[in-house]
């Protein structure tokens, strides 16, 4: 008779214990945002924390930069036209080599691609897709600077306020490309191309005097004709 209180005492003992337990418990997992981050104690950053580094090479430094007497690699030495290209384009404590990788790369890049089809890197310039290549090309790799002087006549896809009169050539072998030319009033003063395009085609617009606006989709870059 004795034994049975004593049992009661040990068993509403362990209950509280577990109750406790499962409260704490309840806390640090219940939620969906209590998993959207890592603890604090991880070795493992959260990526919405961290910003994203550029690594645009025509991205210049927008604090201290290394002074031009200072621009010296940790073996070896720069050129005359190297170290006019990294003028005011390292940041501070940064190795000047990995900047010029970066212009080095943009010159390659159109190399590579001036090899095979010319109109294909005057387009990738005009269009941006190879990022520094613009400030590269004179002092890294000025035999490309044919290639860069037709970029600088074009204009990428999309629209272009106030374009120069002319005919132009679409650097591009796509048949959805179409384009329309309007006046200051909205009206429709030419559009293209008449017939559907074949594949291989040279689509190409003329740009009268007095248009506002000139649209273009799918056709990836434009040059004079």
């Amino acid at each position: 008779m004795y034994r049975r209180p004593a049992a009661v005492a040990v068993l509403l003992a362990a209950a509280l214990t577990l109750t406790a337990c499962s409260s704490d418990g309840g806390k640090a997992d219940s939620g969906a945002d209590a998993k959207a981050k890592p603890p604090a104690s991880s070795a493992v950053p959260d990526p919405a924390d961290t910003p994203a580094p550029s690594t645009d090479p025509d991205a210049k430094p927008t604090g201290p930069v290394v002074p031009d007497a200072k621009l010296t690699p940790k073996t070896g030495s720069f050129t005359a036209q190297e170290k006019q290209y990294l003028s005011g384009r390292v940041p501070e404590k940064m190795d000047p080599a990995a900047v010029l990788q970066g212009g080095h790369e943009a010159c390659q890049r159109v190399e590579r691609t001036a090899k095979h089809d010319k109109d294909a890197a005057t387009g990738s310039i005009i269009a941006g897709e190879i990022p520094g290549a613009k400030d590269a090309i004179p002092l890294l790799c000025p035999d490309q600077k044919p290639i860069l002087a037709a970029a600088e006549k074009g204009f990428p896809d999309g629209t272009r306020q106030s374009p120069a009169a002319g005919n132009y050539r679409a650097l591009t072998q796509a048949t959805t490309c179409k384009w329309e030319a309007k006046g200051k009033d909205g009206a429709t003063l030419a559009a293209g191309p008449e017939a559907t395009p074949k594949p291989g085609d040279k689509i190409t617009a003329a740009i009268s005097a007095g248009t506002a606006e000139f649209t273009s989709t799918g056709c990836y870059a434009w040059i004079p004709a």
